[in-house]
């Protein structure tokens, strides 16, 4: 057993399984939320390595295993999180955990096959969450295309709300407004809750000056944003078809959602036992078995006419020499999938638009069910999503009970700075609060701020 040095905050009893990608973006945010974490994975170099950088535990060993889950204190744990490379490794590893332990349990879970039985596998095996981060991945994507002006678009309140970003595009009637004459002069039902300007996030208020090149996050209803957007000289209609290269399980994923919208898809896959497959769980869409990356192929099938294109190879460097190659010879909206985090400066510095990061979906998920676990039961997290490359969170809170935020207008609540509270979701209906409107039992509310940890709606106050 690893240990790193170190004095240990307070928090929940955590065993992670698996450091691969998404095991290691949640050991860096949770470790950072001062949880008690203690990892376990086959690769005692890469257990070796984490536990040097984090003050974590490290076992190296099978976690599916009854006699390494015991040497990680499985009796102790509040939590397990089962984030292998293997979908039956994960799901065995938390089956074992419930037997030993009284902990709940999370397990990564990625192929089609099980993605359908997801609701029976979580019922029959006792599980907190099976997270899919392909399937979450293409959800965002899907999004983002029905809305390709957009360059992140994120649902709330069960798709009630959406959290939409978009850049400020030079001589735009936004450019040199308050945003205080935002709300008189355009639609009323939408929230400006954050900016970044030249790599600074804040939260605005009313009488903050938007500029060009402003990168601008709002909160709205789905319908009340499009008409926004309209209103701003922004396109609102979704694509009509788009090139996919790579012929993977996020591919397929988002190929499925966009076929059922009306949208016509390409898929260009080197395999050809998997372009086979994927005609016959794909029959609507265009499969092509030939090489991706090759610029004459991209040509004769249409990149300079696609609406839009998703490179969605297993390699970075090839999503990201793709995405910059057809933003060269077309007008197609694209969005960019990464896995890896390294070099993040030079990416932003890229401008390739609309990027989607699956191990930070993922990690999110898990992050806003671990505070909520950790929160008192008279309020919880229902959805989390970090901004701004986790400069800015935007939180959304189940309130259960009466508390301190409770039955008082908001503009008599001492709310700590740098916070917005977004919208109000009551029986379904989002309010775009005013100082007059009140929190209640039974809404969920959401908060938009830089702060973070939050693990209670009643730590927005002061």
């Amino acid at each position: 057993m690893f240990k790193a040095s170190g004095t240990t905050a307070k928090g929940l009893n955590i065993i992670i399984v698996g450091c691969g990608k998404v095991g290691a973006a949640l050991i860096e945010q949770l470790s950072k939320e001062g949880h008690d974490i203690t990892i376990i994975d086959k690769n005692s170099q890469v257990i070796q390595d984490i536990t040097n950088m984090y003050d974590i535990m490290g076992i190296p060993g099978n976690g599916a295993s009854y006699s390494v889950q015991m040497e990680a204190g499985i009796e102790d744990a509040d939590l397990i999180i089962a984030v292998t490379d293997s979908d039956e490794l994960n799901l065995l590893c938390c089956t074992i955990a419930k037997q030993v332990g009284n902990c709940a349990a999370i397990a990564r879970v990625r192929n089609p096959d099980y993605s359908r039985e997801v609701g029976y596998l979580r019922e029959k095996l006792g599980l907190a969450m099976i997270i899919n981060p392909e399937l979450e991945a293409a959800n965002e994507a899907a999004r983002i295309l029905y809305l390709p002006t957009a360059l992140e678009v994120n649902a709330f309140a069960h798709g009630q709300a959406e959290l939409i970003k978009i850049k400020l595009p030079k001589g735009n009637i936004l450019d040199n407004k308050t945003i205080a004459s935002i709300g008189r002069e355009t639609v009323k039902n939408i929230l400006i809750c954050a900016i970044e300007r030249e790599g600074k996030v804040c939260i605005p208020s009313g009488n903050f000056t938007l500029k060009a090149d402003d990168v601008i996050s709002f909160v709205s209803t789905r319908i009340h944003a499009r008409i926004f957007l309209k209103e701003i000289g922004f396109a609102t209609n979704q694509v009509k078809d788009t090139m996919i290269i790579g012929g993977g399980k996020a591919a397929y994923y988002l190929a499925k959602q966009l076929l059922a919208m009306g949208i016509s898809v390409k898929i260009i896959e080197s395999n050809r036992a998997r372009c086979e497959e994927l005609s016959i769980l794909l029959p609507d869409a265009i499969i092509i078995n030939g090489d991706g990356t090759d610029e004459e192929l991209l040509k004769e099938e249409g990149i300079g006419r696609a609406e839009s294109f998703v490179p969605l190879t297993g390699i970075d460097e090839e999503n990201i020499m793709l995405t910059l190659h057809a933003k060269q010879v077309s007008d197609a909206k694209v969005i960019t999938k990464i896995n890896r985090i390294t070099f993040k400066n030079v990416i932003n510095s890229l401008e390739l638009g609309s990027v989607i990061y699956p191990r930070y979906i993922t990690s999110e998920a898990i992050i806003a069910y671990v505070r909520a676990k950790k929160a008192s039961m008279d309020s919880n997290i229902e959805t989390l999503y970090h901004m701004f490359d986790y400069r800015a969170e935007a939180i959304e809170f189940r309130v259960d009970e009466n508390s301190a935020v409770t039955n008082i207008p908001l503009a008599g609540l001492n709310l700590k700075d740098n916070l917005l509270i977004a919208f109000i979701n009551r029986n379904g209906k989002i309010i775009i609060p005013s100082g007059d409107d009140c929190i209640a039992v039974g809404d969920t509310v959401m908060i938009v701020t830089t702060n973070t940890g939050f693990n209670d709606i009643q730590d927005i106050l002061k």
